[in-house]
């Protein structure tokens, strides 16, 4: 299958194809849209981190853990692994998250910063 998300990943968009990839579809194909590309355009995938998706930033949560209630996935390592990426990806959150979400915004951004358009 084909999951497409925006550009210039960051922290959701580097966690999430990582997710998709090992514990959701093994096959997947990952494509890079435009910023401003509507998510009701795309008809040839599933679209992740995209604003209005189902798979996307809902009730509270950040995309990577909107992935594991839609997929079931109920793994404890999995479940933190969500509270780190919640608090990588919502700075407001990142107070109340685990320790480690500091180090993944940190590498996410440097990774945008480095490889910019290159995702």
């Amino acid at each position: 299958m084909r999951w497409v998300t925006r550009r210039n990943a960051n922290v959701d968009r580097v966690a999430c194809p990582w997710l998709i990839k090992r514990f959701v579809d093994s096959e997947a194909e990952l494509a890079f849209v435009a910023r401003d590309t509507d998510a009701a355009t795309i008809t040839d995938g599933i679209p992740f981190d995209m604003a209005g998706v189902e798979l996307g930033h809902v009730d509270g949560r950040c995309s990577f853990e909107s992935i594991l209630v839609k997929c079931r996935l109920q793994d404890p390592a999995l479940r933190l692994l969500g509270r780190i990426v919640h608090g990588a990806d919502i700075p407001a959150d990142l107070g109340s998250s685990p320790p480690e979400a500091h180090g993944l915004r940190a590498i996410a951004y440097g990774f945008a910063l480095l490889h910019g358009e290159y995702d």
